[in-house]
């Protein structure tokens, strides 16, 4: 007898529609899987039929042939073991079409019967809420709240393969999961109020957070700009409903979603090791996973120690963070993964970190240093809109028990100059100032005649490149949109001139 199953794949973080076709005839024992599957889908027949037997069904002697279409679709990971095993049945007349007609089947079979998480069920939940012949998504019951997030689609979670029976022949009906409430990540959430000191580069990280912008923090060791970072998702807007549709997804096709929670609620904070890979950092593998720019996409991606990073691993940085996506090529396919991040960087000045300290004697040469950020390119550069110093705590600050503004405050100042960019962009797809287009920067940073030779003068002595000025005159669009004010005035992108500490010599100690 013919079966035929539905099921689904992931493809980046969207999914398609998979029909398991199983044919069993009599025959010599033999079974055969075609449907471009990966090595876990062709180990899918020993499980399966270990958990079925486990479960009280026996099979009798068949020739078995699975088809996964549509052909051209590569075919990976375990998800595909329950439709399998519920194709199967179904080929045997141990269940009929009426069963399971309209249910969508995704999960991974223990040999016990068992029915294991799968990654990327957010993803087939949400591409299967536009298909009006679906009436039943089932998954695993680890992976319920998370599917259930999409409240159009019917989901039910299921611990095992003989719940799952008992429910499709009405025996036992599951009731439907619910969306969980929010993932919030354990601990205390940072706060800037613990931070002491640093006034301008609190004030830096406030411009970055309102527009969008990437900041590097250049000062010697222990000035506080890994707490400052660690602090800048505080400070970011809320997510909105499709941002964190869409972060979870991410987090789910990777693997790193906690089981059983639904949505994730705060903006991701991701800080790789200076020892990753390229592959770790913008995505790879096969089948191929988002990297870091991606599992920080509408968060924060902090690089400490940013001159420790190999440079080949920060040049492909470049094309995520100036078109927010990362596409990776493969024989089979290519995938594309959204990576829309804030880059928040910290550096020391040379390798010894004491370089321009007053306190500290710095012992690196002029050769060192240079080669030390020869590491950081001046494209990249060109691409961190607000590059600032943050110099040694004094003692006084390093002993002050009075707490600074709250997190809560600057948010609110962020979220009202975030919803006058909403408002500004609100017939186009940008989001913030830094992602203007040439045409919106035109528009939107009409400059006055004092700007304007304030900016000149800027360009002739800083050496500035064209996308070095675009970007300050994005901050300063920033910077205004803070203040409230419709016009760019010449204080505006005078402070957004002054965020460029690198092409102001800081390396030459010109500061």
């Amino acid at each position: 007898m013919l079966a035929k199953v539905w099921s689904a794949a992931t493809l980046g973080i969207d999914a398609v529609r998979i029909v398991i076709e199983v044919d069993a005839r009599l025959g010599q024992p033999h079974f055969t899987l075609v449907g471009l599957p990966d090595a876990a889908v062709r180990e899918a027949y020993s499980r399966v039929t270990t958990a079925l037997q486990n479960c009280g069904y026996w099979l009798p002697t068949r020739q078995i042939t699975v088809n996964l279409s549509p052909a051209d679709v590569k075919k990976e990971g375990s998800g595909f073991d329950l439709p399998i095993a519920i194709g199967i049945l179904h080929a045997m007349e141990f269940l009929d079409e009426r069963q399971i007609a309209g249910r969508v089947f995704a999960g991974e079979l223990s040999l016990d019967g068992a029915i294991a998480p799968v990654r990327g069920t957010l993803s087939i939940s949400a591409a299967l809420a536009r298909d009006a012949a679906v009436r039943e998504l089932i998954v695993p019951q680890a992976n319920a709240n998370e599917a259930a997030a999409v409240r159009s689609v019917r989901v039910i979670g299921v611990p095992h393969l003989a719940a799952l029976l008992r429910h499709v022949r009405g025996d036992e009906p599951i009731a439907p999961a619910e969306s969980a409430p929010s993932c919030e990540p354990a601990g205390e959430p940072a706060d800037f109020a613990d931070v002491r000191g640093q006034a301008q580069a609190k004030r830096a990280l406030e411009v970055a957070a309102a527009g969008g912008h990437n900041v590097l923090m250049v000062g010697p060791p222990g000035s506080g700009k890994t707490m400052l970072a660690k602090r800048l998702p505080s400070i970011l807007p809320r997510l909105s409903l499709e941002e964190s549709i869409t972060t979870t997804k991410i987090h789910s096709i990777a693997g790193t979603l906690p089981a059983g929670s639904g949505l994730l609620a705060r903006r991701p904070f991701r800080a790789p090791h200076h020892t990753i890979s390229t592959a770790g950092l913008v995505g790879g593998g096969t089948p191929p996973r988002p990297g870091e720019v991606s599992l920080s996409h509408h968060g924060v991606l902090f690089l400490d120690e940013l001159a420790e990073f190999r440079r080949d691993t920060l040049e492909v940085l470049r094309q995520p963070m100036e078109d927010g996506i990362v596409t990776i090529g493969r024989v089979t396919r290519t995938t594309t993964f959204p990576s829309r991040f804030t880059l928040a960087a910290a550096l020391n000045p040379c390798p010894c970190g004491f370089y321009n300290d007053a306190r500290h004697e710095c012992v690196c040469s002029q050769v060192q240093i240079s080669r030390y950020l020869a590491k950081i390119s001046g494209p990249l550069l060109d691409r961190i809109d607000l590059q600032i110093e943050v110099p040694a705590l004094s003692p006084d600050e390093i002993t002050s028990t009075t707490p600074g503004e709250p997190s809560s405050s600057i948010r609110d100042r962020v979220e009202a100059a975030r919803q006058i960019q909403r408002d500004r962009f609100r017939r186009t797809h940008t989001q913030c100032n830094a992602e203007m287009s040439s045409r919106q920067l035109r528009r939107h940073c009409e400059l006055d005649q004092p700007s304007r030779r304030l900016l000149e003068q800027a360009l002739a002595r800083l050496g500035l490149s064209a996308r070095a000025y675009d970007r300050v005159l994005k901050v300063a669009r920033t910077i205004a949109d803070l203040a409230g004010c419709e016009r760019l005035e010449s204080a505006h992108v005078a402070e957004a001139v002054h965020y460029r500490a690198l092409d102001r010599g800081y390396f030459r100690g010109e500061l």
